[in-house]
């Protein structure tokens, strides 16, 4: 499927159709080709953000009666990596990638990390071409339906969430992440991450992505502190 003929069945009135090739245009493509074309990384940082915010806005009027601690888990749950995969896979954006030749061989088309990524570089271009009201309108078709049934596809724990509410439970700041480290091409990276409070290493994960590195450096920091309260 084209992005034309894609934009054309969602029937988003695009302006600029170079936004959502820029979108789907993979690390990999972008360095193999010949001239110099952006990927989807700044997209997929301003998609991030606006997730962030109108999926905020979304479940504060559907559950007035939450509290701060369950909005950010159930905003957690809908925008982490595993759940953006699969609402990529229902618009099938997969399909829309352009892959360098090791990428399309390893499997990138169906990898969880790059589906969640172009969901995301998706919905920041579609924010800075159409505005809200489109954003929304995709939002309905796959977050915003699935908010009630959530933890049913829930199939791996939410550590930054556990992690962090332990933290606050304990009047303490909030935690940190930083990257100590990426190696691997730009097609295969692998990221080692730190979880850090008051200057205090809690955890180190690994993961092909920032996120799921995240989550196990989270995982590995509440192994530790269950270990020493025990």
């Amino acid at each position: 499927m084209k992005i034309l003929d894609f934009l054309q069945k969602e029937n988003i009135p695009f302006k600029r159709i170079g936004l959502y090739k820029e979108a789907f245009t993979h690390s990999s493509y972008a360095n193999e080709s010949n001239a110099h074309i952006p990927d989807y990384e700044r997209l997929e940082f301003m998609g991030d953000a606006v997730l962030q915010l109108f999926v905020s806005e979304f479940i504060f009027a559907l559950h007035p009666e939450y509290k701060e601690g369950q909005l950010t888990q159930l905003r957690s749950k809908l925008v982490r990596e595993e759940s953006l995969a699969r609402f990529s896979e229902e618009l099938h954006l997969g399909e829309l990638l352009y892959l360098g030749v090791g990428e399309e061989k390893s499997g990138g088309r169906h990898r969880e990390s790059v589906l969640a990524n172009i969901y995301e570089s998706f919905i920041g271009a579609l924010y800075l071409d159409c505005g809200k009201e489109q954003v929304i309108r995709i939002l309905e078709k796959t977050i915003f339906k699935h908010v009630n049934e959530v933890n049913e596809f829930d199939d791996i724990t939410d550590y930054k969430t556990k992690l962090q509410e332990l933290v606050q439970s304990d009047d303490r700041k909030t935690v940190s992440y930083h990257v100590k480290s990426s190696t691997g091409p730009a097609n295969a990276p692998e990221f080692v991450i730190e979880v850090i409070l008051d200057d205090m290493i809690l955890g180190t994960g690994k993961g092909t992505s920032k996120k799921r590195a995240e989550q196990h450096a989270a995982k590995d920091a509440l192994m530790k502190m269950a270990k020493k309260a025990s």
